[in-house]
């Protein structure tokens, strides 16, 4: 098993060029918890409102978080448990361990490094790694920084399709000559939530910091609107991604895609229909319509309602080792965070994301071998403990 002590001896596995020297973790810091309560004194109101707020009364932001703590380990005992390993397989690698970083926005107006800073870390760490559409720092350089590393894990793009299906070929085919593997469109999206604390505080971007990605997309065209239409269903909405454009999409690429923000039964079932390479089960953790399920509550009907070999990830309130475990039980194949690794980086940059990236696989490991599983194809539904 992984050492839980003696984190500071990870330190050079990541120093790398491109990054500044890199800062100590902060007293006191030894749990995910701590790295969120540590990043409140290190961003700004603004910062904070963006990173860590929700939709509407953030009623979903909270179902996220307590529907993993609601499930409850039936662990078994005496289980042979030497040699174990958290590998597992996925869209034709072997990664080191289930943990991906999910696409994050503006990551620079947590840290000077931003999405660089995440690429080492996670690189490092053997983490997979999805670069937002909306990142602070070009694609390119980001791919440049790790793509060599041969023990990283994956690097995957995520996509918010635009308005330009011109410019859509033309980011699609810089994502792939950057050397990314593969596509993952966000479909839970086709506009923002009611982000109440964004709103409150007037949220607007850090100086310095734009979506770089997006660079030379030109204003959507605005339609002439009439006395009572809907400048939202008859504007805005006018070119927001339907099915027809996943079968577009598959077309312009040669990359494998995974839908992400899947939270219906039906859709996993269409997704699965249209050739998608495998399903993100998300409610965006809780930014975009609030009252949504939690993603563990939907998780197990995702699974049954698609092939048992079918790629399924899931994201969304994920803090502690156990929450990983709980998610391969549901019949995940993988997890993503979000919110922690960005505390980590406003934290202590690429150390901060290298250090919660540890902290859940030594949690994961500590939660197999306590719960008698040797490796992750050895847990089942059964590892849930059901009320008689």
């Amino acid at each position: 098993m992984s050492k839980v002590i003696g984190w500071e001896h990870m330190s050079s596995s990541f120093v790398a060029p491109h990054v500044p020297a890199l800062a100590s973790l902060p007293a006191g810091v030894i749990t995910l918890q701590d790295h969120e309560t540590h990043a409140r004194t290190r961003l700004d109101d603004n910062a904070w409102a963006y990173f860590s707020g929700g939709a509407g009364d953030e009623i979903t932001v909270r179902a996220n978080r307590s529907a993993w703590d609601a499930l409850q380990l039936h662990p078994r005992i005496l289980q042979p448990l030497a040699g174990g390993h958290t590998r597992i397989e996925l869209l034709g690698r072997t990664l080191a361990h289930p943990i991906l970083l999910a696409p994050v926005a503006y990551q620079r107006m947590a840290h000077p490094d931003g999405e660089l800073a995440t690429a080492h870390a996670a690189a490092a760490l053997g983490a997979g790694m999805i670069l937002s559409t909306l990142a602070s720092t070009k694609l390119e350089a980001v791919a440049q920084a790790v793509v060599q590393d041969k023990d990283r894990g994956p690097l995957w793009f995520q996509l918010y399709l635009q308005h330009d299906q011109g410019f859509n070929r033309a980011l699609i085919q810089r994502v792939e000559q950057a050397g990314y593997e593969a596509l993952v469109l966000t479909v839970d999206a086709p506009t923002s939530g009611a982000r109440d604390r964004e709103r409150r505080i007037n949220f607007r971007l850090a100086p310095g910091v734009s979506a770089v990605n997006l660079a030379g997309l030109g204003p959507m065209p605005a339609p002439a609107l009439q006395l009572g239409q809907s400048a939202l269903f008859d504007g805005l909405l006018q070119s927001t991604p339907t099915w027809a454009d996943i079968e577009w999409l598959k077309a312009q690429t040669r990359l494998p895609l995974l839908l992400k923000g899947v939270l219906h039964e039906d859709d996993a079932r269409q997704a699965a229909k249209l050739g998608v390479d495998g399903i993100i089960v998300s409610n965006h953790g809780g930014r975009t319509l609030d009252t949504t399920p939690a993603t563990a509550a939907v998780l197990p009907r995702i699974r049954n309602a698609v092939a048992k070999d079918f790629p399924l990830l899931v994201d969304g309130g994920i803090r502690r080792g156990t929450d990983v475990l709980k998610a391969i039980a549901l019949g995940a194949d993988a997890v993503l965070i979000g919110r922690p690794y960005v505390y980590g980086l406003a934290n202590a940059g690429a150390v901060g994301v290298a250090h919660v990236l540890r902290l859940l696989r030594d949690e994961l490991e500590m939660a197999m071998a306590l719960s008698g599983c040797r490796t992750l194809a050895q847990v089942s539904p059964a590892l849930i403990f059901k009320q008689d």
